[in-house]
């Protein structure tokens, strides 16, 4: 692509024509002149508009044809934009931030000024990386902050519990399939730009007056929290007082059969006595936001745990459920909530585990084989 084509002009012969949307940005009627003419005058006014009009409107390029040393522009991210993509984020002093395309470093600076979180800026200019290290000297973060001259694609990306950048759309796509790798729960926040069909868990349009790239003085500031990796069947036992029925040898199984997209989870979750004998069985659709989610049965909610080695369900007490005009009526007795009505999914107090593996296999022979996620 030419660089004309690239601003969505249209050169003919020893012509510029330039479109009438930019004509009417640049405050000028801009005629067919000369081509050196028209491009001196049109140039400077109509770049920034251009520029971002073309990012959004060009055809998306396939990740795998993207040059591995793309240089993404240097674009300065409000104060605003900032606070709100470390706040979304949720940094701590524990928190290790990686900034891609750190320019001159001020989301680092920022992390370590406000939360004490040790960061690392990754910028492809020397120059830019120069400045920024000699900036965390007269802040006195040395110790805190550190900033490196690297092709973001190369970056080893497993230390950090959060990952900030302001790139490209095409340039996230190609960064996807690395940031779902990190390990579950570490959070992605990028201005401006998506992650394709991944989701983003949060979204923020937040006001941004002194934005120079496009016609919208807003900014939008996305978040992921990069899931855990559960697809597949999970088996585990329970007591058999935790449950409606049992084996002979006291104790159900409960099965967990789980379909992953991104954070987005489908399945069954079911308690059987014997490999046939379905005692309960729900459906389950939800998300997983980092290494837990939470599957709803009627007034009961579950919690699954994915930190530990398999999974971990915690049952909570079902939630009261009344009945206008019968709780209170002393006539029939009731004055307490009715849960009964809907037995729950789960009575154990226990966390119950699940391992992967065949049904009825012993959860904790399964334990000690070092099954894993």
């Amino acid at each position: 692509m030419t660089t004309t084509q690239h601003l969505g002009l249209r050169r003919t012969r020893d012509y510029l024509i330039i479109p009438r949307a930019l004509k009417k940005i640049a405050g000028a009627t801009v005629v067919a002149t000369a081509w050196a003419t028209a491009w001196a005058t049109a140039w400077t006014t109509v770049w920034a508009t251009a520029w971002a009009t073309a990012l959004v409107h060009a055809q998306p390029v396939p990740p795998a044809a993207i040059p591995r040393d793309v240089d993404v522009p240097f674009v300065v991210s409000a104060p605003a934009v900032t606070r709100t993509m470390l706040e979304m984020a949720k940094v701590q002093r524990s928190d290790f931030v990686i900034d891609l395309g750190s320019g001159d470093g001020r989301i680092v600076f920022l992390a370590a000024q406000q939360y004490g979180a040790r960061g690392l800026g990754v910028e492809i200019d020397p120059t830019l990386v120069e400045t920024a290290l000699e900036d965390s000297q007269k802040l006195k973060l040395g110790s805190l902050v550190n900033f490196r001259v690297q092709n973001l694609f190369e970056t080893d990306l497993s230390p950090a519990t959060v990952i900030t950048m302001y790139l490209l759309p095409d340039v996230n796509l190609q960064l996807r399939d690395k940031l779902l790798r990190l390990k579950p729960g570490t959070r992605v926040v990028s201005h401006d730009w998506d992650m394709g069909d991944w989701q983003a868990d949060d979204m923020r349009v937040i006001p941004n007056l002194e934005k120079s790239l496009g016609l919208e003085k807003t900014s939008k500031v996305l978040l992921w929290v990069v899931p855990a990796r559960i697809a597949g069947r999970w088996c585990g036992q329970i007591p058999q007082q935790a449950g409606p029925a049992s084996k002979p040898d006291g104790t159900i199984t409960v099965v967990l059969d789980i379909e992953q997209r991104y954070q987005e989870l489908s399945g069954v979750l079911s308690i059987k006595s014997g490999a046939t004998n379905v005692l309960r069985q729900v459906p389950i659709r939800t998300n997983i936001l980092g290494d837990r989610f939470v599957v709803s049965v009627g007034d009961q909610n579950i919690i699954v745990d994915t930190k530990e080695q398999g999974l971990t369900l915690f049952a909570e007490p079902p939630r009261p459920r009344h009945i206008a005009g019968i709780v209170a009526n002393p006539l029939l007795g009731l004055t307490a909530p009715l849960n009964a009505l809907i037995p729950p999914f789960l009575t154990t107090t226990e966390p119950v585990r699940l391992m992967r593996g065949a049904e009825g296999t012993d959860t904790k022979s399964n334990a000690k084989s070092g099954a894993s996620k």
